[in-house]
């Protein structure tokens, strides 16, 4: 099933149905302000073994990350940050950054790495805020690729559609997207690292 949603003006009507879709445990491939990832309900476990068995990965070794609607609800899934991080945090989000913190019990313990950790994104794009709003929690997310060449990232909506339309629930057609992912922050040390150099300026730090 193809989804077509305008990427700035979402409608309401075509929201609800994903919503619907996802809260059924249901997999979809929606845009974001990077690249196009697979999510699913933060609450539908169904949904994550599904994408997991789509990317031929364990549960247990899923490194996948929450599309959360702002800082505040960062804060319910992550250990308490002091204000150097939530400065960094607040500058950088929303925007084109993956931050990697230490996972709160609110996060469902499969959800997490052995390490306890878990990435954090706030996208910058109304699709995914339109359907975190309705849905009221995260969503769990993860690329179209595991690997970190750029070229291996699909953004056309017509080309993903045909390759993974009979694979996942529905795919979004939000408009071209990058080929550009986000940048990754492990801020779990002692000083952020950036381990990934993606679409968000180093510089931020």
């Amino acid at each position: 099933m193809v989804l077509n949603i305008h990427p700035k003006n979402p409608e309401p009507r075509k929201i609800a149905e994903l919503i619907a879709i996802l809260q059924k445990g249901g997999v979809a491939i929606i845009p974001t302000d990077t690249i196009y990832a697979f999510v699913c309900d933060l609450n539908q476990f169904k949904g994550f073994e599904k994408i997991c068995r789509i990317k031929g990965v364990k549960p247990e070794k899923a490194n996948f990350s929450l599309l959360c609607a702002d800082l505040s609800n960062i804060s319910v899934y992550t250990k308490p940050f002091d204000r150097a991080l939530y400065k960094l945090l607040n500058k950088a989000l929303p925007g084109p950054y993956t931050f990697i913190l230490e996972a709160s019990n609110e996060v469902p313990s499969l959800f997490r790495s052995k390490k306890k950790t878990i990435g954090l994104r706030v996208p910058d794009h109304p699709i995914v805020m339109a359907l975190i709003e309705q849905l009221g929690h995260p969503m769990v997310s993860t690329s179209l690729h595991d690997t970190d060449s750029f070229l291996e990232y699909p953004n056309d909506p017509y080309e993903i559609a045909s390759q993974w339309e009979n694979v996942v629930d529905v795919v979004v057609d939000g408009g071209m997207g990058t080929i550009v992912p986000s940048t990754i922050i492990d801020c779990t040390g002692d000083e952020p690292v950036v381990k990934r150099e993606g679409a968000g300026d180093v510089n931020v730090l």
